[in-house]
């Protein structure tokens, strides 16, 4: 179906060539000599686009474009004009006319306006659907052969093309990008599965949890600046692109990245940031503070300041004075908000704001929810509505003020459960859908990552039948009883704890106040 103009001029008759030319060109064009008759046209009708005359007789075109507006305040303007008037011209953009013309115009200039109001988003769409194709097509090869910089370079374009594919939703290739996805990550999980016990034991390795305070922190202490360390529970590569520019309105930002420690869980790679070790150098170290077998996920990281203290020290900045806060509930967050001017007087202090995880953990039990971010999709867009509104954004407004150095990061990210795999384990065997831990734990070896000697992968080891299983691609863990029904349980949750690019690839950000 032809799209269908509106073209609002009192001398229309002199515009009969232009309006034949956009004919010729398959728009329909319909036309009226004054304001009142437009707003007749237009409440009876619907159009694509306005073409509007600034000055005619009676109601001029600002006030006809008022009138237009309050029935469809989406309709794309282009308004023409012989008034060179700067004042005119603000007035006009201020009642959001989306172009511009001074008359004379010729045939090609209108219709260059209209198609880019019309079709531009169907051309870019089209030559979207054809650079994502172009670049993802060979990518076979490098799934079986990439590096860690492969990967990293690989995730952060799949990360980009999926805030793409948010500003596209119908071009027909989401699902195509979903598969494209689910394919890179089950090379990915094998990719794991050989470099990551030769890595952590190894200096030459990718930055992993444990180095995150030694590489990005530590340097920054030394200095008389302030420095803030802030960690956000549980958010992905695409989630923290959603709310990079907010963040470039006040900071300089430097990004740079590191691999989440398995599990990719909050008291497993959360206490490997605050601490400086891996989970059996924890238990070693601090069996009193390491909490695995806890059944209440909060308490497993209730020792977070004292490990940061801890790992001060080995840094030589145990004499540093330190402020830690942890950000949970709404209560804890408007308690941060009215407590910020006294924590910018500390020379060094860590936040942690779970509420990420939190939304996470909740979608996959509270309906609502579920309705509002059904897809990763929503679920970014639901992270930066909470970013604009949060005692976050206020803090950082304020340190950019202080011109404070900020690091920020997350301790791993996450995914959507889309497919099941089957566990034979006792009944103590932990409960979490993305990682498991007990004795002789059994499945897939396809669908998972097994150590039956968690030395290897510096985690601890009660028994000598201790087994760790991490789940790759999209899969979640059920046991065979009752298998159906937990199957569609959590089918389409929000899951962490494995070995996929979106848990485990993750940024870390320098921000350098720009006042």
């Amino acid at each position: 179906m032809a799209q269908k103009i509106l073209w609002v001029d009192d001398e229309i008759d002199l515009l009969k060539s232009h309006i034949m030319f956009l004919e010729s060109k398959g728009y329909s064009v319909k036309i009226a000599t004054n304001g009142e008759d437009a707003l007749q046209m237009t409440g009876r009708e619907a159009f694509d686009l306005l073409l509007l005359d600034e000055s005619m007789p009676g109601k001029g075109g600002l006030e006809t474009l008022a009138g237009i507006h309050q029935r469809n305040p989406l309709l794309p303007v282009i308004m023409i004009t012989k008034n060179e008037e700067e004042r005119l011209m603000e007035e006009a953009i201020g009642m959001r006319i989306d172009d511009y013309l001074l008359k004379p115009v010729n045939p090609l200039q209108i219709y260059s306006a209209c198609k880019r109001l019309l079709d531009s988003e169907r051309i870019q769409a089209s030559k979207l659907s054809q650079d994502y194709i172009r670049e993802f097509g060979g990518m076979e090869t490098f799934m079986q052969e990439g590096s860690w910089e492969g990967w990293l370079r690989l995730h952060n374009r799949l990360s980009e093309w999926d805030l793409e594919f948010d500003r596209y939703r119908d071009i027909g290739l989401e699902r195509t990008h979903e598969d494209q996805k689910s394919a890179m990550n089950y090379h990915f999980g094998r990719f794991i599965e050989k470099q990551y016990p030769e890595w952590i034991f190894s200096e030459n390795r990718p930055l992993l949890s444990v180095d995150v305070f030694k590489r990005f922190v530590a340097p920054h202490l030394s200095s008389e600046e302030h420095v803030y360390f802030i960690v956000i529970d549980c958010v992905r590569l695409d989630q923290w692109l959603v709310i990079e520019d907010v963040l470039k309105e006040d900071f300089v930002v430097e990004k740079e990245y590191y691999l989440s420690i398995l599990p990719t869980a909050t008291p497993y790679s959360r206490n490997a940031l605050f601490s400086g070790l891996f989970p059996d150098e924890i238990s070693a170290n601090y069996p009193d503070q390491w909490l695995e077998r806890n059944k209440d996920e909060i308490s497993k990281n209730r020792y977070e300041e004292f490990f940061l203290a801890e790992q001060m020290k080995k840094h030589g900045f145990g004499k540093k004075p330190m402020k830690y806060s942890k950000v949970y509930t709404v209560t804890e967050s408007n308690e941060l908000r009215k407590r910020i001017p006294s924590l910018l007087s500390f020379p060094f202090a860590a936040f942690v704001f779970n509420f990420v995880d939190i939304m996470a953990h909740g979608r996959n039990q509270i309906d609502i929810l579920q309705e509002i971010a059904p897809d990763e999709s929503a679920f970014r867009s639901l992270m930066r509505s909470w970013f604009f509104h949060s005692s976050l954004l206020e803090l950082l407004k304020e340190l950019s003020k202080k011109k404070a150095t900020v690091i920020m990061t997350t301790d791993h990210g996450s995914i959507i459960g889309r497919k099941s795999s089957v566990v034979h384990g006792r009944r103590d065997t932990s409960t979490n859908l993305r990682y498991k831990f007990g004795d002789n734990l059994n499945c897939d070896e396809k669908q998972a990552i097994i150590t039956r000697n968690p030395g290897e992968f510096h985690l601890p080891s009660e028994s000598r039948t201790k087994t760790y299983l991490f789940a790759k691609e999209y899969y979640y863990f059920v046991y065979p009883t009752n298998l159906r029904t937990y199957e569609r349980q959590y089918l389409g949750s929000i899951q962490h704890g494995g070995a996929s690019m979106e848990e485990m690839i993750l940024p870390c950000l320098t921000l350098t106040p720009k006042s």
